[in-house]
Order: C-alpha cells, then sequence, then structure tokens
C-alpha cells in the first residue's frame, strides 16, 4: 500500500515538501487555508512597479532557494541587487555604517574610530571585545545581552539593533542566543574574542573600491511570487487545496485522520505541519505537550510601499536605504529601502519606489491605524530625512498580525522537548517553517526539504 502524505500550510515551506516528495513518486496533497499560495511572499504589478507585500529578497549564500529555483527553470530570471552604502539613523541623523562591519558589529579599527555612530566611551569599549574575558554560558542566553557584555550597550544599540530587529522585528534582549545566532558564541569561544572570530574566518566581505559591499542577496524579476508559481506549476494537478484549513488531527492504528475546516476527514499516513505554532497547538489540542506552541510569541508588523517621481525627492541620498536605531525615538519607521536603487526591476525610468517598515516592541499598535494614518506618519518622518514634501502618486500598506515569531530564550530546548513527545504520540507527524527552525526564505526551504527527507528515506 502505497503511503499518502498531508502537508498542511502552502508558504514556501509546505510548498518545497510537496515538491520533494512529489518528486520522489510519494502521494502528496498540500491544503492551504487561505486563497493562495506563497505564505507572506505577495507581489504586486501596478504602473510599471514591481511591489513585494512581504520578502523582497534571499541570501545568496544560503544556497537552497537557487537550487530550487534551477529545478523549477527559475534561474534565468534570477537577478542581484545593486549594492550601496547603508545607513543608520541614529543621534538625529543619517550615520554611514562602518566599513568591515557584520550585522553592525565593527571588526575593523578605524572605520570604528571614524564613525559618528559612537561616542568616544563607546568606541573604547567596542575596541577592548578582543581583551574581554569569555565568560560563555553553557545554557542559552539573550543575543542582547551577550553582545552588550562583549561589545558595550552603544554599538549594540546604535548599531547591531537596528540591523537585526530588521530580521527578527523584536527585542534583542530576548532574542535567543541559540536560536538565532550560534555561531557567535562558538566563535568567541574559538578564537577568544567575536571580533578576532569575524575576521579570521572571512565572514566579513572585502568591499568594493567605491566601499560598496559584494551583492549579498537575489530576487526574481518577476517578483517573488512568480517562484512561487513556477513551484506551484511542478506540483500534480489536484493535489493542491486552497481555502480549507486543518481543525484536528487524530491518530489512528491505520495513520491519521484529519478533519478539515469545511467537514471533510482526510486519510495520511505522514503530516508536515508547515504552519504557525499557534495553529499547530490547535490541531493538536488534545496532548498537553503542546503549551510551548500555544506560548509562542509573534510581534505584528507593517510596511507601505510608496511611488513617487524622482523629482519628490529633493534630498536624494546615495545609497540603498537605512535603519532606524531605536534610541531615534522620535520616529516611528524602523527603517526605509530606497527599492528603485536596490532592484532595477522595481520602477520605470524616472520614478522612485520607498517602501518604509513600522511596528516594534512597545509600538505595536501603530500597525491598526488606517492607510492614511499610516501613510501621514511615514511621510513625516521621510520629511524630516529626505525633504519629500509631496504626495505620492500611490501607496500600498500591508500589514502582517502576529507576523514575525519569536525566538525567546530556550526556544531550541522546547522545540527538543515538543520533537520528544511528537515521535511518541504522533511519529508521523512534523513541525517545520518560520516558527520553528530559521525564518529567512532559503531557511524554510531548508525545513520542508528536510521533512519530506525524513518521509522518504522511512
Amino acid at each position: 500500500m502505497s503511503k499518502k502524505v498531508l502537508v498542511v500550510g502552502g508558504g514556501m515551506t509546505g510548498l518545497s515538501a510537496a515538491y520533494y516528495l512529489q518528486k520522489a513518486g510519494i502521494e502528496t496533497e498540500l491544503v492551504e487555508k487561505s486563497d493562495h499560495l506563497g505564505g507572506k511572499i505577495s507581489t504586486i504589478h501596478k504602473d510599471g512597479f514591481t511591489i513585494e507585500r512581504g520578502p523582497d529578497s534571499f541570501l545568496a549564500r544560503k544556497t537552497s532557494m537557487l537550487k530550487l529555483a534551477e529545478e523549477v527553470g527559475m534561474s534565468e530570471h534570477v537577478v542581484k541587487n545593486a549594492t550601496g552604502t547603508a545607513y543608520i539613523l541614529a543621534k538625529g541623523r543619517l550615520n554611514r555604517m562602518p566599513q568591515g562591519s557584520h550585522m553592525g558589529i565593527p571588526t575593523r579599527r578605524r572605520p570604528l574610530l571614524k564613525s559618528s555612530l559612537f561616542s568616544p566611551a563607546g568606541k573604547g569599549r567596542a575596541l577592548l571585545e578582543p581583551y574581554q574575558r569569555l565568560r560563555l554560558k553553557k545554557e542559552d542566553e539573550a543575543l542582547g545581552l551577550f553582545l552588550r557584555r562583549r561589545l558595550g550597550n552603544q554599538v549594540v544599540e546604535n548599531a547591531v539593533e537596528p540591523l537585526l530587529s530588521g530580521i527578527y522585528a523584536g527585542d534583542i534582549d530576548q532574542l535567543s542566543m541559540d536560536a538565532t545566532f550560534p555561531q557567535f558564541k562558538e566563535l568567541t569561544k574559538e578564537h577568544g574574542s567575536l571580533v578576532r572570530g569575524l575576521k579570521e574566518t572571512g565572514a566579513v566581505p572585502r568591499q568594493k573600491r567605491n566601499n560598496s559591499k559584494p551583492s549579498a542577496f537575489r530576487a526574481f524579476a518577476g517578483g517573488l511570487s512568480s517562484f512561487v508559481e513556477a513551484i506551484h506549476a511542478q506540483l500534480k494537478p489536484g493535489t493542491v487545496q486552497l481555502s480549507v484549513g486543518v481543525d484536528h488531527i487524530e491518530k489512528k492504528e491505520e495513520g491519521y485522520h484529519v478533519l478539515m475546516s469545511n467537514g471533510e476527514v482526510k486519510h495520511a499516513d505522514d503530516i508536515i505541519l508547515a504552519v504557525p505554532a499557534p495553529a499547530a497547538a490547535k490541531m493538536l489540542a488534545q496532548y498537553d505537550w503542546v503549551e510551548p506552541l500555544k506560548q509562542m510569541k509573534a510581534t505584528s508588523v507593517a510596511n507601505i510601499a510608496m511611488a513617487f517621481d524622482q523629482s519628490a525627492i529633493k534630498k536624494d541620498i546615495d545609497g540603498t536605504g537605512f535603519v532606524v536605531a531605536r534610541t531615534s525615538d522620535e520616529y516611528r519607521i524602523t527603517a526605509c529601502t530606497w527599492t528603485h536603487k536596490k532592484w532595477a526591476h522595481a520602477a520605470p525610468e524616472g520614478k522612485a519606489l520607498l517602501r518604509c517598515y513600522i511596528g516594534k516592541p512597545g509600538d505595536e499598535e501603530v500597525v491598526d491605524k488606517t492607510d492614511k494614518e499610516i501613510e501621514d506618519i511615514v511621510l513625516r518622518d521621510l520629511g524630516k530625512i529626505m525633504d519629500i514634501t509631496d504626495q505620492p502618486d500611490f501607496s500600498v500598506v500591508t500589514r502582517w498580525h502576529d507576523g514575525m515569531p519569536q525566538y525567546s530564550v530556550g526556544h531550541k530546548e522546547r522545540l527538543t522537548k515538543l520533537e520528544h513527545y511528537m515521535k511518541k504520540d504522533v511519529p508521523g507527524v512534523q513541525l517545520a517553517g518560520a516558527y520553528y527552525y530559521g525564518i529567512g526564505l532559503p531557511d524554510c526551504i531548508n525545513q520542508g526539504k528536510a521533512a519530506a527527507k525524513r518521509i522518504i528515506e522511512r
């Protein structure tokens, strides 16, 4: 009797899992409760602009997405980002990121000393990092606390935190070290210094003569949704069901009975839950060990893409965008990408596309303001920075309620315990996706592929 697999969730993780399972010849069905595939991936084409409402790119060094793109015939549509100066808004001005920085961590002495981001005392504290006692903890700890101990508060608050919050949209003094950047602890242990470890392992790429960093990100000329469509086209007709979710999963002797939101009951031998943790907890509500899934937190964020004529930007800046230090609490935006400079396909000639982000710990209620209120807040901030006084030709606001999972301290340990109970009570059910083992698109593909591989090998 052939094995039947049900993949729940049609984001990048679920799509990848379904693709690799079907490629191996295993009968696989994918169900998605919304009316579209791709999860947070959503591309809009309007008036010659290509606008991403969710993620806009992926890291090239994490090769799983490039490999999958090749398999589904999308390699020729992959484009590199244009590089340029990145800025941090702190102390009321845009400051250049010091050359030789890695995730905001300065690794070169001279650029650090010349930087306007830090006071003399802050620079001196950072320069002491290679001479700090190791004081490494065996147990998990907060990423922010580790970095403050190594580099001092100024480097963390004015450089590291703004960049990392762009990835996790959370409080780095709550984020798990082991679940986000375990390599920082390993490098520090191996080299006796985090800065020395970053330099000696080549983590900081050499910059070009124009001081720009090598292109690190990739996208698709037709937008990320074109990649989702390409994967979907590879799946067997009739094996994807939209607008239907899973209410309950019950273990039976012959496999699993899955009660769907439309009243249908499906049978599966294996199930991959590529869904947020709270949703997975509801599907397995009869087990008391799902409590950590219920408690896993996520922050709410929003972004607004605004189209302008380039003449509207009076104070044009040579770069691809900026992030905002949390110490700059007079601003409500957390970052701004000059998308038309970063991606050649994003805007028509003579036009500008700015994408700004709002929503942070302590200011999540801004996400629920009206589109007009969000536009006014963002234009007010941009007016201070870029002297933009015109109204945009149009704007697109996107809200992600509870959209950014937070890997709080102890995250990996909690997942290990969950896996133990799941192997005992529901051995054919797996968790995969951004809530669990990495939030980037390649991370999600890796998790989908790994879940599929475990089923294939069994």
